[in-house]
């Protein structure tokens, strides 16, 4: 009787700390959504890393990006893709190449606008480790998405414990796929040209780019 008592014991001691790991991360991650979208714009400017050991894959290059509310300007690998609100715009500059497509959703993809959202819907987070990084507290939260059928195994969320900004995004795929998003430079409230959102279609046109849209 003793032994089941303390079995029980353990069970509900385990099933409550449990909770209350889940209860530190949706609150930490609140934490920075609410911290985050008080900002007019954040600009940020980052490290990618991808990496595969099996397919012996090794991939950095660097980025930025410009987020105000749901909008945003990306510049990454040669490439410019930005969202109006209403239409996603990629410029591809080497194939002098321009393609518009409306209303673009991708459930599975964190996108810059969905930043700060994604964790909201589809995924199960709980309390991960922290680690110092040059003087800086991260702490991590680990999401994992709640379809069986996605390619994402999980995502951990670095989070600067002190200022509630994102230090880094890790995704580790179902393959082996380890894809890194680390902020070098983050700024917020910048004066932002009028047209910064704004698809110049007659620019474009002029310097001889193909247009489609999808």
């Amino acid at each position: 009787m003793k032994r089941i008592l303390l079995i029980l014991i353990a069970l509900i001691t385990g099933g409550l700390q449990a909770q209350n790991q889940v209860d530190k991360a949706k609150k930490l991650l609140d934490e920075v959504y609410a911290k985050m979208s008080a900002y007019n714009n954040i600009y940020i400017d980052f490290k990618y890393n991808l990496d595969n050991l099996v397919e012996n894959i090794n991939q950095e290059t660097k980025g930025n990006v410009t987020i105000a509310k749901d909008k945003y300007v990306l510049n990454y690998l040669g490439a410019t893709k930005m969202y109006d609100g209403n239409k996603t715009y990629t410029v591809v500059p080497e194939n002098e190449e321009v393609t518009i497509e409306k209303n673009a959703t991708d459930d599975s993809a964190i996108t810059p606008s969905k930043m700060l959202t994604f964790y909201k819907k589809g995924y199960k987070y709980k309390w991960d480790i922290q680690q110092n990084v040059r003087g800086r507290k991260i702490q991590y939260v680990e999401l994992k998405p709640q379809k069986a059928n996605t390619e994402v195994k999980q995502i951990l969320l670095g989070i600067d414990i002190q200022t509630k900004h994102i230090y880094n995004l890790i995704e580790i795929g179902k393959n082996g796929t380890r894809t890194t998003i680390t902020v070098n430079t983050f700024k917020t409230n910048q004066p932002l040209s009028d047209n910064i959102f704004k698809f110049d279609r007659e620019k474009y046109k002029k310097d001889g780019y193909t247009i489609s849209e999808l």
